[in-house]
C-alpha cells in the first residue's frame, strides 16, 4: 500500500524564502499550490507579495546606466555589509 504524507503548510518565514521562485514561475506545481494556499489565508504575505510585484515592475526597466555613481555605490556597500553579515 502506498501511503502519501501531506506536506505541512507554508509558514510566512518560507512564504519570504520562496518568494522570488514564486514570482519567476520556478515552484513546481505542489509547491505553487502551498503557497498560493497560504496566500489565501495570509494578508500579511499577501500584501507583501504586491509589494514585490510593485517593486518588479517599476524598477524592472531600470539598466546600471540609470543609477548615480552615489546611488550604485550605496547599493554596493548595502549589498557588501548584507553578504558579510553586518546589516
Amino acid at each position: 500500500m502506498v501511503v502519501f504524507r501531506r506536506r505541512p503548510p507554508l509558514a510566512c518565514q518560507q512564504v519570504v524564502e520562496l518568494v522570488t521562485e514564486y514570482l519567476e514561475n520556478e515552484l513546481s506545481a505542489r509547491d505553487r499550490r502551498r503557497f498560493e494556499a497560504h496566500l489565501r489565508h495570509c494578508q500579511h504575505c499577501t500584501e507583501y507579495i504586491d509589494q514585490m510585484r510593485t517593486v518588479i515592475r517599476l524598477t524592472g526597466s531600470l539598466t546600471p546606466e540609470d543609477l548615480s555613481p552615489e546611488v550604485e555605490d550605496e547599493l554596493l556597500s548595502v549589498f557588501h555589509r548584507w553578504k558579510s553579515g553586518n546589516s
